[in-house]
């Protein structure tokens, strides 16, 4: 079985310009965990509830080391990045571009893997470099309730 035949295709998507506020509230109002980011209706990323839940995230001091009279600072990128994400206050800021994206014909077994080896739970499904659908973990309950899959 393929992403094909379990994936959602009436996808909710939004704008990298979009207020956070306003992204919290077509979640819930949507009952999703996410949605796909376009601009001018090409993908350019993915934003999830966890995304928001950061703005409220405990933010982690750089670890310092002295070492022969020198400081450095470990985890100072990290650091730097939280701060951005926190402080954000657009979909741009809190959303991730560097997401997994597959393709209809992916097996449902190759989500699954991903799913539970690498904690990945929202995927875009494109094709001829359009978004066709999405595959979340919701999708694969779905489809094992419905004996389509296992």
């Amino acid at each position: 079985m393929n992403v094909r035949e379990i994936m959602t295709s009436n996808v909710t998507t939004v704008r990298p310009d979009m207020d956070i506020r306003e992204l919290a509230a077509l979640l819930i109002e949507k009952d999703i965990s996410g949605a796909p980011v376009l601009d001018n209706g090409k993908l350019v990323g993915l934003v999830l509830e966890e995304g928001l839940i950061l703005q409220d995230k405990k933010v982690h001091l750089p670890t310092l080391v002295y070492i022969l009279n020198g400081v450095f600072a470990i985890g100072e990128k990290k650091f730097e990045d939280e701060m951005k994400r926190i402080a954000s206050l657009t979909v741009s800021g809190i959303m991730e571009a560097n997401m997994t994206v597959l393709s209809p014909d992916t097996p449902v077994e190759e989500v699954a893997t991903m799913i539970v080896e690498k904690g990945v739970h929202y995927f875009p499904v494109v094709e001829n470099g359009k978004l066709v659908g999405v595959i979340t973990k919701k999708d694969m309950v779905r489809a094992i309730a419905q004996n389509k899959i296992w």
